[in-house]
């Protein structure tokens, strides 16, 4: 199956968090694709961010699917919280509970796509066994917890291999990508086989009438 065309998913981490809805209305208009949420619980993650109730709350400021990456442990009794405030594409990390593979299908008994996300010392092991249940893998290129980190280059190497696995299995599988991207490193990205760029700081920087320009320059 050919690689799919370059899908651009803001990260409202980077937004204005006085005016969510807004920001979330801006990069809607434009141009942008998903709307990433980056859910961390400050026990997995060193960062406390947006519950249930704030996606609940942003689900009326945009049409786009809402992209959740749950940096939370436990995840299981969450998916359902998050799944009524109107998520899309749900993923977590194999390190986050013991069982990966039911919570797969724990994400998709309520209709929503599943991803499983890789650090960056995250090996690909990981995500070998349940890769055919998956409908999309997120390969961090930075340590989760925080924006405006700096790309890590070895992460490149890791979506390449990717690429070639799910490739090779003929599925239609996002191969996402978050962390230090901007308009030079998302080209690397692409090249290596991505075709979703999660995107924070290089998108809602200069504000509401450079998002445009933001989300085109990420495209290449």
């Amino acid at each position: 199956m050919p690689q799919q065309p370059v899908r651009i998913a803001p990260s409202i981490l980077s937004a204005d968090f006085a005016a969510l809805g807004p920001e979330v209305e801006a990069v809607t208009r434009a141009g942008a694709d998903w709307i990433h949420v980056d859910v961390m619980d400050g026990h997995f993650v060193p960062n406390l961010t947006v519950g249930p109730m704030v996606v609940k709350a942003l689900r009326k400021h945009s049409t786009l699917p809402f992209d959740i990456h749950l940096m939370i442990t436990p995840v299981d009794p969450l998916v359902p919280a998050y799944v009524d405030a109107g998520a899309d594409v749900i993923s977590f990390h194999p390190e986050a509970g013991p069982h990966v593979h039911r919570t797969i299908q724990l994400i998709k008994s309520f209709g929503k796509k599943a991803g499983l996300v890789l650090n960056p010392a995250t090996p690909l092991a990981m995500v070998e066994p349940v890769l055919g249940d998956l409908d999309l893998v997120l390969v961090m290129s930075v340590n989760p917890g925080f924006g405006g980190q700096a790309f890590i280059d070895s992460q490149l190497a890791k979506i390449a291999s990717l690429r070639k696995a799910i490739d090779a299995l003929g599925k239609s599988i996002a191969l996402e990508v978050d962390g230090g991207v901007n308009s030079e490193t998302a080209r690397r990205c692409v090249k290596a086989g991505a075709d979703v760029l999660v995107a924070g700081t290089a998108v809602f920087q200069g504000g509401a009438n450079k998002y445009a320009a933001n989300i085109k320059a990420l495209r290449g």
